[in-house]
């Protein structure tokens, strides 16, 4: 088995992903050596590198991936040798309180995430100078090989392009998830969706699937609100002021049912927004990640209760990694959901900052890092 892999490391808050070998340890009980095909470049990632998201470095990014396994550690069951698979950033066990109880997303073997230890606590990367080295979300889909949970594989049948694959192991669930799922979006209703990127994209494809009658995008680049309407947004606006009042006059008064926060950076000012434009009854939905040390939720509670308005936060869109991974590709297969115009450029390893770069100037609805073998 390999000893040695490529991979994008970050050593620490605002620095560059680093391309380095790294040691590999073989996989122990429950474990599996994935060889990584392709990997997404979710902003998630991104909050490693602004130091947003506290976690442990050094870390090995990359949480949305699909590969092939290469090796099996003693009483691995739910894959073999040669099987092509979908590596969920939820690890799902299958046995625990929550996956026991319908909620796989919440699996207590994802408790290791932001430290990138494997669920026995302890590391399969290591750095030439003997440092631990974390994968994220107990992946490292920045590496051409990692040794992963065999709860983080979800088996691939062979009609489905690596690339494609990946893409349902974080950004479509999350995005279609929240719309169908957390927000439970039902026909008729009005959907408010606040940023369009990789995660957003896919709330506004969950909500059309669920017959939402008016789905409104709100993004300040216009490269994303034109995509958006390819993927069923029936309005657009880069104001959120302006998007208010067209919802005040579409629903005669009663405002939104649905507004959900997939921004790439959440802040007070478009919690605020979203709360503002739901109506009676109305339900918020952030799926977005914002700064640790910058409070997102901020407002007068009588907002909420004079109205009985309801603010949630939402994890990998409420999906169940299991069920819902393979459903989404069989909704694929019957062209009830767009896969392959989700990517907008791909990457090579080396050319990871460039993706990335290409992520923050709005360039990308995903861009996809190709792995090279």
């Amino acid at each position: 088995m390999p000893t040695t892999t490529r991979a994008a490391v970050m050593w620490g808050a605002d620095q560059q992903w680093d391309v380095v070998e790294l040691d590999l340890d073989d996989p122990r009980d429950g474990e599996v050596l994935v060889r990584f095909e392709a990997a997404g470049l979710c902003h998630s990632d991104d909050h490693i590198r602004t130091g947003d998201m506290p976690v442990r470095y050094p870390m090995v990014g990359g949480h949305e991936a699909a590969g092939v396994v290469e090796a099996v550690g003693p009483g691995v069951r739910r894959v073999r040798p040669g099987d092509r698979v979908v590596c969920s950033y939820i690890p799902v066990c299958g046995t625990c309180r929550y996956c026991s109880t319908g909620r796989q997303n919440l699996c207590d073997a994802g408790r290791n995430a932001v430290s990138g230890m494997l669920p026995d606590d302890t590391f399969r990367f290591h750095s030439r100078d003997g440092l631990d080295v974390g994968g994220m979300c107990v992946l490292g889909a920045f590496a051409q090989r990692a040794v992963v949970s065999e709860f983080s594989c979800i088996p691939l049948d062979d009609d489905i392009s690596f690339e494609l694959a990946a893409l349902v192991s974080c950004g479509v669930p999350t995005g279609w998830g929240s719309s169908v799922y957390a927000a439970g979006v039902r026909a008729g209703q009005t959907v408010v969706i606040y940023g369009c990127g990789g995660v957003g994209i896919n709330a506004v494809q969950g909500a059309a699937y669920a017959g939402a009658k008016n789905v409104v995008v709100v993004d300040p680049v216009q490269y994303k609100l034109d995509t958006a309407q390819e993927f069923g947004a029936t309005h657009t606006f880069s104001d959120p002021q302006e998007a208010r009042r067209f919802i005040k006059n579409a629903t005669r008064g009663q405002y939104a049912d649905h507004a959900i926060v997939t921004v790439g950076v959440n802040d007070d000012t478009v919690v605020s927004h979203a709360i503002a434009i739901t109506g009676k009854g109305g339900r918020v939905t952030i799926t977005a990640a914002g700064r640790v040390s910058e409070q997102q939720v901020r407002t007068y509670d009588g907002l909420l209760v004079a109205y009985q308005r309801q603010v949630q936060g939402a994890l990998f869109g409420a999906c169940n990694p299991l069920h819902d991974i393979p459903r989404l590709l069989g909704l694929y297969r019957s062209g009830d959901l767009k896969l392959d115009e989700l990517i907008s450029h791909r990457y090579t390893l080396d050319e990871i900052n460039d993706g990335y770069r290409d992520l923050l100037d709005g360039k990308n609805i995903r861009g996809i890092l190709v792995h090279e073998h």
